[in-house]
């Protein structure tokens, strides 16, 4: 992967569309809120990828990090954590391509997301064909990503533009590009902010699991970092305000943007044409991300298997392609059981929200641990990194335990808000049990080295 591919999947990993509605739902209190999160979370991510994949240019990204700097068990950990917010993500995925394709068909078929039978077969049928592409490996996936990167990025533009489009046109809206009202004090707005910090921010390292097929990773991820990171924050902070200035009812969660350009270019005639036009966009980003996460999944759990800390099992390549072929199918199977999981007696909205804030539960445990390494890391390895990482680790640890901390808080209707909170609690604490369990048991039979 070159310096190009880099950028492309920066931006189709870390921009989100669903976020935009997320934020929208704070109204003129959005970019503030954006901001907010970008400086406490999103800087201190930034630092910590540069200098951490600059030391350590390894397969595995954060995974390999960690075990660096604190050892096998917490290694482990990091691994399965991020395995975990993998599965979600790819699950949340596909979760919503049910939706999106019903705002491409128009109102007739806005029943679409809530038939689970209809929409169960959509998705797995998308499912094989990820699964399907991750066997054929990176050839495949990465121009499939570098599509699906290019196309948010005109999605986005498209988006941002639109107000000003219509405003020449003399339609009646309110557009402010960055509006800076202070953001409310209580749950729901500190809920949304956690969320938008941990599910709509993170994922600059994630690109770091594939540096082994990076050409010259110490320094070509760091680029795609300082190159990506500016586009990124103004496409969330301008998309919102878009969303935002044509949205005037109850925003989708699910798909805000196809949404958004379905009220704003009516259901027929050439705005009709315009809006599938930008939400089939969308649909070659959903399966770009989903192909990109599908595939750091299966390697995250290949380089694993080759440090032990796996069996071998999930290490077994294919003959000629190369490619993990049984960590490939065992992940595909455990998205499909998230997603039976999640949408178990609740409506699409909330069973979308739970995968959300499960996955964002895991990978801010994950974070913590990146974020502890210039602060409780390995001594030699402390010695390396400059001593302002330590400052920025330290708000960025913060962010992520306050995140971690309103991860069980919905801000959606949901059916049971107990329920929902013991959902996301449980899901976490018993997998990460599950881990330990995993841990010691292969350990106790002299697999894991140490």
């Amino acid at each position: 992967m070159r310096l190009g591919d880099l950028i492309l999947t920066q931006v189709l990993f870390v921009v989100g569309s669903g976020w935009v509605g997320t934020a929208a739902g704070l109204g003129r209190s959005q970019a503030v809120t954006w901001i907010a999160a970008m400086l406490v979370f999103y800087l201190p991510m930034a630092c910590s990828v540069l200098c951490l994949n600059r030391q350590m240019p390894l397969e595995g990204g954060l995974y390999a990090w960690a075990r660096s700097a604190f050892g096998d068990f917490i290694g482990f950990l990091v691994a399965w954590n991020i395995w975990v917010y993998s599965i979600a993500v790819a699950a949340v995925i596909l979760y919503s391509m049910p939706t999106e394709i019903s705002y491409i068909l128009g109102p007739s078929a806005y029943w679409l997301p809530e038939n689970h039978l209809v929409s169960l077969a959509i998705i797995l049928t998308l499912l094989l064909a990820i699964t399907f592409g991750a066997q054929r490996g990176l050839q495949v996936g990465k121009w499939l990503q570098n599509l699906g990167g290019a196309a948010m990025l005109t999605v986005f533009l498209a988006l941002i533009l639109l107000p000003a489009a219509l405003l020449l046109r003399h339609h009646s809206i309110h557009w402010e590009p960055l509006p800076l009202a202070l953001p409310r004090r209580d749950p729901v707005a500190l809920a949304r902010l956690g969320q938008m910090m941990i599910g709509g921010l993170a994922g600059l390292e994630y690109i770091a699991i594939l540096a082994g097929e990076t050409r010259s990773p110490a320094r070509t991820i760091g680029r795609s970092v300082q190159i990506a990171s500016p586009m990124i924050c103004l496409m969330f902070i301008l998309g919102t305000s878009s969303v935002l200035a044509l949205n005037h009812g109850k925003i989708d969660l699910i798909a805000p943007i196809p949404q958004t350009f379905r009220i704003a270019l009516a259901n027929s005639g050439l705005g009709s044409w315009l809006a599938i036009t930008a939400i089939a966009f969308l649909q070659i980003r959903l399966i770009g991300t989903a192909s990109l996460v599908f595939t750091g999944a299966t390697r995250l759990a290949l380089t694993a298997g080759w440090d032990h800390l796996l069996p071998a099992w999930f290490a077994r390549l294919h003959p000629t392609r190369r490619t993990p072929i049984n960590s490939i199918l065992f992940t595909a199977l455990l998205i499909v059981a998230a997603l039976l999981i999640a949408s178990t007696g609740v409506h699409a909205q909330e069973a979308f929200q739970v995968l959300i804030n499960a996955g964002t539960a895991h990978y801010a445990l994950a974070y913590m641990v990146m974020f502890a390494i210039p602060l409780w890391g390995l001594h030699r390895l402390r010695q390396t990194l400059p001593t302002w990482l330590k400052w920025t680790s330290a708000v960025g640890l913060a962010a992520t335990v306050f995140s971690l901390i309103v991860s069980a808080y919905p801000f959606v209707e949901v059916v049971n808000a107990p329920a929902f909170a013991a959902k996301i609690i449980g899901t976490t604490l018993i997998s990460n049990l599950a881990a330990i369990a995993f841990y010691r048991k292969r350990k106790s039979l002299s697999q894991i080295p140490g």
